[in-house]
């Protein structure tokens, strides 16, 4: 399942839940840890947002974008969580505030599962100068995956998540 559209036909037959999409999710992030997509996995947080958003979703209370699993580019801030652009000059710093576009996913119950690398302060276009390593091609990783949101594309074309918001 790569569209909201299909996972949300899924949930509504009951064939699936978000915790369970969440959790298959995180194991495929972690199988295709070695492509370097993901600076960070929000794994137990996202379980528990899941199990949240199922429950928004039995009482007929879920935003229009409950089941979608997104990773957000290291270059845009999300309160309490580290945000490094991929660099190791902002190295530990945990943002102090939301961005625009990250206040409107969780309002409409959009699980956020991690950050993805990509090309340090976004100024790239090969995904190969990011302070944490380059990020590799899932379908030939002698290839770039093109950037500077190569982390972002790499997620999605590993199905590693359904979506990645990238700025």
């Amino acid at each position: 399942m790569n569209s909201l559209s299909e996972i949300k036909k899924e949930i509504t037959a009951g064939k699936l839940n978000c915790h369970t999409l969440v959790s298959s999710y995180i194991k495929r992030i972690e199988e295709n840890k070695h492509l370097n997509a993901f600076l960070e996995v929000f794994g137990d947080e996202a379980l528990l947002r899941a199990t949240e958003i199922d429950e928004k979703i039995r009482k007929g209370k879920a935003g229009r974008l409950a089941g979608m699993v997104i990773a957000i580019k290291d270059n845009i801030s999300y309160k309490d969580h580290r945000v490094s652009a991929s660099s190791k000059i902002l190295e530990g710093f945990v943002s102090l505030y939301h961005s625009t576009v990250v206040e409107r996913l969780l309002a409409e119950d959009a699980i956020i599962i991690g950050r993805c690398n990509c090309d340090e302060f976004a100024m790239g276009s090969s995904n190969e100068k990011s302070a944490y390593g380059k990020v590799l091609n899932p379908h030939d990783n002698g290839k770039v995956p093109g950037g500077s949101s190569g982390g972002s594309c790499c997620g999605c074309s590993s199905r590693s998540l359904s979506c990645s918001i990238r700025k």
